[in-house]
């Protein structure tokens, strides 16, 4: 096969610019663990200052991220109300109950993404020894590559506070929600006790996330990423790529929003493929059974691959051009 391969599995896919390895190339290190990396802190201080926190801590995955937050807001036995699909609950291996015995309480999502506010208040536990005590309200923004609404965030983290719980963001997408909302990135962020962003999707990093709170919080947090084994030492190296993507990716991805935007657009009215509305970098293709395997057999021939068989989904990145997206809808319409 010639052709360029078009890989719409992920966002995280991304491989680092030149302009990107020679930042990490020329970055000052410093031992992290000790907290003297000067690059790793200078980008703890960036986000925290750009999303209105008080301090940051650099981690090597969204993942980890998220699992030092449960395990900072939560002890054992408390449990955390989150999403049926969200990644914290569905997507990371069961961290929280395995490593910090917190109980999940799962909520199905609406279709806009959001956990219904009734809902939300019924799974609060009471005070009671039966039960698990609810300690946390865990949000995820973009969810499938739908942003939140922002009255809703305000809703929900305030009912969650009323019944005495903290709430985290899962912001795997954070930035993506930013772009597509118009809103500023501390009004995103403000109604949260903690913050994960996460560095390596959208914003084209190879490596890392930042977890947000407040000092307190923070130093929670470090003893348990050096618990799990996420204490790295010359880290400035993968921070200043994340010092690069703050300052040159978050802008473009308006250029992400509107590829996908095209794609679906292209794709509209196909017999036996359906697009759904997209707001952000995800298209979900829903195709009709009969037609799913060849389907992506098709596009695998031709140098595309995504995830999924019925429903597809497809991610639009910075390694993602215009010209490959007209080529994509070309072969899909060739398919059909």
């Amino acid at each position: 096969m010639s052709e360029k391969l078009i890989d719409l599995r992920s966002d995280t896919v991304t491989r680092p610019s030149n302009a990107m390895r020679l930042a990490m190339a020329d970055a000052e290190v410093g031992d992290d663990v000790f907290g003297d990396d000067p690059t790793v802190n200078r980008l703890q201080a960036t986000l925290a200052e750009r999303l209105g926190f008080e301090a940051g801590l650099f981690v090597p995955s969204g993942t980890q991220s998220n699992l030092i937050a449960l395990l900072s807001h939560c002890q054992r036995g408390d449990e955390y109300i989150v999403g049926q699909d969200a990644h914290t609950y569905k997507y990371e291996a069961g961290g929280a109950a395995v490593l910090g015995s917190i109980q999940p309480q799962p909520i199905e999502h609406a279709a806009d993404g959001t956990l219904p506010l009734n809902k939300i208040e019924a799974a609060v536990k009471p005070d009671d020894a039966h039960f698990a005590r609810t300690r946390l309200l865990a949000l995820e923004n973009t969810w499938h590559g739908k942003v939140l609404p922002q009255d809703y965030v305000e809703q929900a983290t305030a009912l969650a506070r009323k019944k005495g719980l903290s709430c985290h963001l899962d912001g795997a997408r954070f930035f993506n929600a930013v772009v597509a909302s118009g809103k500023s990135e501390r009004a995103l962020a403000q109604p949260f006790d903690s913050v994960s962003i996460c560095l390596s999707k959208g914003l084209g990093a190879p490596v890392g996330s930042v977890l947000l709170g407040n000092k307190d919080f923070i130093h929670s947090a470090k003893r348990w990423r050096k618990m799990v084994g996420g204490g790295m030492r010359q880290a400035g190296i993968l921070a200043a790529a994340g010092l690069y993507a703050l300052q040159h990716n978050v802008a473009r991805l308006a250029d992400d929003h509107a590829n996908a935007k095209r794609l679906a657009e292209g794709l509209a009215g196909l017999p036996g493929i359906t697009a759904e509305p997209v707001q952000t970098n995800m298209v979900f293709l829903n195709v009709a059974p009969e037609r799913a395997s060849a389907f992506t057999e098709h596009l695998k021939q031709h140098g595309i691959v995504s995830t999924g068989l019925y429903r597809l989904r497809l991610v639009t990145h910075l390694d993602v051009s215009a010209a490959d997206i007209e080529r994509v809808i070309a072969v899909i319409r060739a398919f059909v």
